[in-house]
Parts: C-alpha cells; structure tokens; sequence
C-alpha cells in the first residue's frame, strides 16, 4: 500500500544517530526524522520500530505519538496527510505539524560556524550567552572562550502563540530585544504549567520602555508534567524548553549577568560589523577621557538631544553634570567589563554593560552601569544611561 506525505518528508534526507549517544533533543529529532524518512520511503514497520524506540525514550512526545498513530492507520487505508486520524482535533493537529516541520528543519540544519551579530563583546563575566531565534523556533547557547563566543548547543523552544515582537500586555507574543536573566524560581515554587524551573528575563527592558511597551513576566521556562514538548507557538509570552533542555541550559545561566538575545532571524558577524565595534569603543573610551577632563560641554557633546536616563530628560541632566562637576578639582573614571550588544529590532543601537568606577576629590562610587548608543549621521551618541 502506497503512502502519501507532504513533500517535505519525501525529500528528508536520511539522518543517522551516533551509536550509545545519551538522547537530547537534536537527538530526538533525527530519531524523528528517521521515522518519517522511512515512511517517505513507504517502508512503514521500519518508521513504527524508530517511532516506538522515540515512545520509549520518552513516551510523553505527542508528536510522536501522531506519528505513531498514522502508521497504525496506514495498515488499514492510505494516508492523505499528516495527522489524518478521523475525527482529530484540527486544532491540535495544525499544532503538531507545525512542530513537525521546524523540527525537521532543525534535524536538517547544520551547527552554526559564524557568531551572532548581536555578541559584539563579552566581558570575562558572562561565561554564556543566548541567542533565541524565534523564525527557527531555536534557541542557541554560546561559550565565552577567551573573550570570543562560541557555539556549544542548540534546543527547540516554543513562543507566544501570537508570535514574537511583544508590544502590550496580555497580547501573547515574545518580545524581541536585549535582555538580561533576573532571576531563578525553582520547581517547588511554580505552578506545573511551567516545568522543572523558571529563568524570569528583564522585559521590558530601557529600550522597550522608551518605545511604550509593557507587560511582565517573560520567562524562559520548562514544560507542564507529562509534556515533553509544545508546539511551536504555545505560550503566553514566554520562551519555553523541554525540561531536560533547561536542566541542561541552567548550568549555563548566571542570574544578573547572562545576556538573552531574542531576535525573529540571525544576522551574522561581518567584517563592518568588526569596524563599527572598533569605532564605538573609540567613542566610549572619548567619553571616559572627557568626563575626567572636567570640561562638561565636551562630556556633554557625547549625549544625543533625546537622551533620558529614564526619568531626567537632557536638558535637567546637563544642569545637574554642570553644578557637580565645578565642585571637582580632579575626576578618573574607570571602565571595567564591558560587553557590546547590537539590538536585534533597531538600526546602529547598541546595549553597552559595565562596571563604573569612579573617583573624585571629594566622592568615590562604584556601580554596574548600562548605556544605549545610537549611531546617528556618523557619530555615535548616548540616548540612554543609567544604572543596571
């Protein structure tokens, strides 16, 4: 009996295991895509002997099971199309073809030999950094090796069932942007709903506040109990893992240091984009020297019209810089740990993170300090700052 699929099993090229591996989820997805290769090559016991070795591996992997089904239908009528048991949950059904495809299409994609755009610089603090695309439903983990980032793993994720680019509450989409990692909430403390652990993230962050976005509350979170995975597009908001996957990225994470970029498609690093790091660092590093000259206006010159720190538009901050610093017979300022953070969302807007110690004849201050530097007719300008 002939079986018809989508064309995009039938061009699935096979996709092997290494032998005695421990399962993660790429291995559950080439285990996956081993099932429906044969089932492209209608050799149907062999696809239900690799879906049944997937249930027993984990019997809670609803795609799975779908699979399994149609097989177990296929000994008795030829199958139109994924999911075509009789009265099924279309709903449901969209859902896990949906997942279907973006984890054939991660089966088939290969790790990743280029570095983000947006990990510019990583200070010797951040150890890890993620990268979340959500067009690829991926999340990417990435190794600080000596102040360069590389890759180390990639897991399948589910978003906001509306989509990616967050604008209000309650509108279910995952936000796009830099963020950091605020805290960790243990399973005893969470509702089932969100799995083995929580990794609440900084949204909204300076940026989206500027730009009128709200809302509260993204997490990067694990599955319900008897859920390996979800589809695609299934959460409120909240960039969501198997369980084992955030078991294993929680050894990774850093509350208050590692960086979450969240982006809807890569852009990778570049030979300008090299240029314009080196050229913002120039910038920083001006600004540094000015503020200990003590010529304010000079200091000033670095701080874009619009500038906010959130709550003191340029105008009262300039006033402010004035009376201080004429009380100063001498400033250093020191920069330490500095990170660079290209915004995923908006043109020539970079997130600088850093440790500020400053020292003066009459104060001394330590803090960790965020700035938002914005490239404008050539030149690049402060438009935000304040403390991180």
């Amino acid at each position: 009996m002939k079986t018809r699929l989508p064309h995009l099993l039938l061009l699935l090229p096979f996709i092997g295991l290494a032998a005695n591996a421990e399962p993660d989820s790429r291995d559950m997805e080439q285990l996956l895509a081993r099932s429906l290769q044969a089932v492209g090559d209608n050799r149907l016991d062999v696809a239900l002997n690799e879906v049944d070795s997937l249930l027993r591996i984990n019997p809670n992997f609803k795609l799975a099971q779908l699979v399994k089904g149609d097989l177990l239908l296929a000994r008795s009528r030829s199958i139109n199309e994924f999911g075509d048991a009789p009265n099924a949950p279309r709903d449901r059904v969209q859902d896990l073809r949906e997942e279907a495809q973006v984890r054939l299409h991660r089966a088939q994609q290969q790790q990743p030999i280029a570095v983000p755009r947006y990990l510019w610089q990583l200070n010797a603090k951040q150890r890890h950094a993620v990268v979340v695309d959500t067009s690829k439903s991926t999340l990417y983990l990435y190794e600080n090796v000596n102040g360069e980032p590389r890759y180390v793993a990639d897991f399948y994720i589910s978003m906001g069932k509306k989509g990616a680019d967050k604008v209000i509450e309650g509108d279910q989409k995952t936000p796009l942007g830099v963020y950091f990692v605020d805290g960790y909430i243990p399973r005893h403390k969470l509702a089932d709903l969100y799995g083995s652990g929580a990794y609440p993230i900084s949204y909204p962050n300076e940026w989206d506040r500027r730009q009128g976005r709200n809302g509260h509350g993204i997490w990067v979170h694990g599955t319900p109990s008897g859920t390996y995975s979800r589809p695609p597009r299934a959460s409120n908001g909240c960039v969501v893992l198997s369980n084992a996957d955030l078991q294993q990225l929680g050894h990774s994470i850093e509350v208050g240091t590692t960086p979450v970029i969240i982006t809807n498609g890569i852009d990778w690093l570049s030979t300008s984009d090299s240029l314009e790091r080196e050229s913002l660092l120039q910038s920083i590093e001006q600004w540094r020297i000015d503020w200990e000259s003590r010529d304010t206006e000079k200091y000033l010159s670095h701080y874009a019209d619009d500038f906010n720190t959130g709550k003191t538009a340029l105008t009262d901050f300039a006033v402010h810089k004035r009376l201080v610093n004429s009380g100063k017979s001498w400033i250093k300022v020191k920069v330490e740990n500095l990170s660079l953070f290209p915004y995923p969302t908006q043109q020539d807007l970079v997130v600088v993170d850093f440790e500020q110690a400053y020292d003066s004849n009459n104060l001394t201050n330590r803090m960790h300090k965020r700035q938002y530097w914005q490239k404008r007719e050539g030149r690049w300008q402060i438009v935000y700052e304040g403390a991180a």
